[in-house]
């Protein structure tokens, strides 16, 4: 299984190979067009990520975290300057391990698939989703193998 996302039709879909279990309207950060460069940017990521956290509580209910920063994002950061190689290496060898990259780092981090109303973009970078449509997908997030973030 694996969650695509359209930024700019504000579109998620839960897809079980070319069966579509959930399309949902989303809500993206206050900044969507573009990918994610920095901390506070309030830029939704671009990319493919994976699920690294979930949460039943989180700020704003049910929540699934993104490994974002992933391998790719610092590495073009890195050739950018935006990040040191301590900061690279950090990323990659969570990415490696398969564990959360870092969260603190000039690239921010922390981003959630969440649920929240989706009438107007207002997230810090997130994807949110209606309630009803996040209790579906966090009820598939141990079988979503990867989340693609599209322009």
């Amino acid at each position: 299984m694996r969650v695509l996302i359209h930024k700019h039709d504000r579109l998620l879909q839960l897809l079980d190979g070319s069966a579509v279990l959930l399309r949902a309207r989303v809500a993206l950060g206050r900044q969507p067009e573009g990918p994610k460069r920095r901390q506070g940017d309030q830029k939704t990521p671009e990319g493919v990520y994976q699920i690294c956290l979930a949460k039943e509580n989180g700020k704003y209910g049910l929540s699934l975290g993104l490994n974002y920063p992933n391998a790719q994002d610092a590495r073009s950061a890195f050739a950018e300057g935006a990040i040191d190689q301590l900061t690279l290496c950090a990323v990659e060898a969570a990415v490696a391990d398969g564990r959360r990259p870092p969260w603190g780092s000039p690239l921010g981090g922390e981003i959630h698939l969440h649920e929240g109303p989706v009438d107007t973009d207002w997230t810090a970078g997130c994807v949110a989703l209606l309630p009803e449509d996040m209790a579906v997908l966090y009820r598939y997030r141990s079988h979503i193998e990867d989340v693609e973030i599209r322009p």
